[in-house]
């Protein structure tokens, strides 16, 4: 889905109108981030919308804290898909889910030390528990993305 029509469908929730009234724009300006731009050029139209903007901010920068932050925002948390390399697809699928169960291992035991000493999960402790589980996660997306890459279908011979 390109950008203008996220801002598009998003903005039919609530109405062009008030969404300008809100951000103290004028109507018009948020019409026309709705619309596709010619030629599908965010420079073209001469008022690129703020997902145009806010993806131009991140390539320059290469910063997930940008996106994070954002996901953040909506309650939520950014995972990158991993990258995930063809070749040797027995030893990487072993050592795949070798590091699935071991981050989850490490987070199970974060929260256990956390809970052992006094009963409860300081901020300090959660945060902890927040990097192991965000390990966690990036090791079960990069096996889920190579099982649905293909990359663990073709056995080799064993010799």
């Amino acid at each position: 889905m390109k950008s203008w029509e996220v801002l598009r469908n998003a903005t039919e929730r609530v109405g062009v109108k008030a969404l300008a009234a809100r951000l103290n724009l004028s109507a018009a300006l948020v019409y026309k981030w709705c619309q596709e731009s010619p030629g599908d050029d965010p420079t073209a139209s001469g008022a690129r919308n703020p997902l145009d903007r806010i993806k131009v901010i991140y390539d320059l920068t290469g910063d997930a804290d940008l996106v994070n932050w954002i996901c953040h925002a909506a309650g939520g948390f950014f995972v990158k898909n991993p990258q995930v390399t063809p070749g040797a697809a027995d030893r990487e699928m072993l050592g795949a889910t070798q590091r699935v169960v071991q981050q989850f291992g490490e987070l199970l035991a974060s929260i256990s030390r956390s809970i052992e000493n006094d009963g409860v999960i300081t901020t300090d402790e959660a945060e902890h528990i927040r990097q192991h589980w965000e390990a966690l996660k990036m090791h079960a997306e990069k096996f889920v993305t190579a099982c649905e890459q293909g990359l663990y279908r073709q056995r080799t011979p064993r010799g």
